[in-house]
């Protein structure tokens, strides 16, 4: 049984806690012992969330050690530079090409760094593609579709499991924002 070490990234309001849950369930239903650790830092105002899903044969604690993280799915672009240090030397990076200004580009003190220019990874239009679905608060799901070619799961398990954890208008549009993250890096049939 393989191990796997997942950290999710965003700011407040992102969604990282539904994503984290909805992993959590298919690691479960493949018989995985599952951790997941949520850290909120002022997440209401904006600030830093992230989130730990570990699963393997028996897994002890939800912690990723620095350089040891799988995939790191960063939902917002900074995000994805506060955590790529975490990322094993074969470790996978998904994100979003969001920028959500903090407080300082806010008040002018510093710019917004140039990060999908300089990091390499899967980058995601997901808030367009979340748009698209239907919602914008289905980014997050967008990315689990982009990153789920990392995964082992089958499509018609994230369905179930996006079906079976929110209401049916939510699901409808979570599945089509799901569907069209994952069409994206589709390896050819």
């Amino acid at each position: 049984m393989k191990t796997y070490n997942i950290l999710i990234a965003g700011v407040g309001g992102q969604g990282s806690l539904l994503a984290s849950k909805l992993l959590g369930q298919l690691f479960i239903r493949r018989g995985f012992d599952v951790k997941v650790n949520e850290v909120h830092g002022m997440s209401q105002r904006g600030g830093s969330v992230i989130t730990t899903v570990r699963a393997a044969r028996r897994v002890d604690s939800p912690l990723i050690a620095d350089g040891e993280c799988g995939l790191l799915i960063a939902l917002e672009q900074l995000e994805a530079l506060r955590w790529v240090h975490t990322l094993a030397p074969d470790g996978k990076l998904v994100a979003s090409t969001q920028k959500i200004a903090p407080m300082p580009v806010i008040t002018g003190a510093v710019q917004y760094p140039s990060v999908a220019e300089t990091l390499p990874g899967l980058w995601v239009d997901a808030l367009q593609l979340a748009l698209d679905a239907g919602s914008p608060r289905a980014a997050n799901v967008v990315m689990l579709g982009a990153a789920a070619r990392f995964l082992e799961f089958d499509d018609n398990e994230w369905i179930q499991a996006i079906a079976e954890s929110l209401p049916p208008k939510a699901a409808e549009i979570n599945i089509a924002a799901f569907l069209s993250g994952r069409q994206l890096f589709r390896e050819p049939d």
